[in-house]
C-alpha cells in the first residue's frame, strides 16, 4: 500500500506492506536508521519516536496508522543550524549513555516528556522514562541531563511557559494579559 508520511517535517510517500511496523518503513524505506529494534515487543522503548507529539513505540505501531500524522524521530530534533536539540546536547553533557543503543528512544521519551510538563519532578522524570530500559544503567545520569535540558528549554526565549504568562520573546517589559 501506498503511504503519505510526514517524517521529520517533509511528506513522504512510501511503500509498505499491511501490517508492516512504522519502524521498518522508517529505517528500511526512509533510511532513518537513529531509531532502534530493540525487543520488537515495545517494552524497552529503543525505537521510540513522537507520532502526533506523542512517544509511541514504532516496532509496535503500523506504518499505516501513522499515515498523515506528523513523526518525528530522533534525527528530526535537530534545531536550527545544526544545532542540538537542548535534550541532546544535555545527554553529552551529562555523559547519560555508554554503549548508546537505547539514547535515542531515550532523548525522544525525554522531549516527550518535556513537551507535556516543562518542570518535570523526580518522580514525573522516572514516570515519564519508565518504559525505556537501559542496559548498561546509567539512570541517574540520564535523570540529569533530563532536568539540565528542562532548565535550559524553560530558560529558552519564547518558550511556553512565557506565552501561557502573556509574555512574548522580545516583549519581556509587557504586562501579562
Amino acid at each position: 500500500m501506498n503511504l503519505r508520511l510526514v517524517v521529520n517535517g517533509s511528506e513522504r510517500q512510501v511503500e509498505a506492506q499491511p501490517g508492516e511496523s512504522l519502524l521498518a518503513v522508517l529505517r528500511d524505506r526512509l533510511q532513518l536508521t537513529g531509531s532502534k529494534y530493540g525487543c520488537g515487543e515495545g517494552q524497552c522503548g529503543a525505537c521510540t519516536v513522537l507520532l502526533g507529539g506523542r512517544a509511541v513505540r514504532s516496532c509496535r505501531t503500523e506504518a499505516a496508522d501513522a499515515a498523515a500524522k506528523k513523526i518525528t524521530t530522533i534525527e528530526g530534533l535537530e534545531q536550527p543550524g545544526g544545532r542540538l536539540h537542548p535534550v541532546q546536547a544535555a545527554f553529552l553533557d551529562a555523559e547519560s549513555f555508554q554503549c548508546g543503543y537505547c539514547t535515542p528512544g531515550m532523548i525522544v521519551a525525554a522531549v516527550a516528556l518535556l513537551q507535556r510538563e516543562p518542570d518535570p519532578s523526580e518522580e514525573e522524570i522516572a514516570s515519564g522514562l519508565a518504559g525505556n530500559i537501559c542496559r548498561c544503567g546509567t539512570y541517574a545520569r540520564i535523570a540529569a541531563a533530563v532536568r539540565q535540558a528542562a532548565q535550559a528549554m524553560r530558560q529558552a526565549p519564547g518558550h511556553a511557559a512565557d506565552q501561557r504568562q502573556g509574555r512574548r520573546p522580545g516583549h519581556e517589559e509587557e504586562m501579562p494579559r
